[in-house]
């Protein structure tokens, strides 16, 4: 049982192990292709304009991509915020009741059948009681803070 698990493992590690090997080679790759494209932009730019005016446009081309990356990266920090965001309102609507919990109803059908039913209902109209206070009164302060100060 466990000898498939751990083949498992193995076989999706070493899955990884080469597709990231491959997308080392292939962003060294793409950088090396830059640095060259960079080189022939500098040198064009150089040989037309002066070196002055070259180190500039490779600072500007550099400085716009730079913009760039950061506009993105900051736009995928504010849309993750985002999901998160709307995702723990999900599951703050979505949290099941306590009454619903099948614990919860058994342990108290094993009080009620220890207690009685007889002694229980008095504790029970006394709780309730003392919940409508509290609900009047979280009420009654609620209108209050409402109002404007004077």
């Amino acid at each position: 049982m466990f000898q498939r698990i751990i083949d498992g493992i193995s076989a999706s590690t070493g899955t990884t192990v080469r597709l990231a090997s491959l997308a080392a080679g292939a962003a060294l790759a793409l950088f090396v292709t830059t640095c060259f494209l960079c080189a022939a932009a500098f040198i064009s730019v150089l040989e037309k304009y002066g070196p002055v005016q070259a180190c500039l446009a490779g600072a500007g081309v550099f400085f716009l991509l730079t913009i760039a990356a950061a506009g993105s990266y900051w736009g995928y920090k504010r849309e993750v915020r985002t999901r998160a965001r709307i995702a723990a309102e999900r599951a703050a609507k979505a949290a099941p009741s306590m009454l619903a919990d099948p614990m919860l109803l058994a342990t108290g059908l094993q009080i009620v059948r220890a207690i009685g039913v007889k002694r229980l209902l008095p504790i029970l109209a006394v709780g309730g009681v003392a919940l409508g206070i509290l609900a009047s009164r979280a009420g009654a302060a609620d209108e209050t803070s409402a109002e404007p100060a004077e």
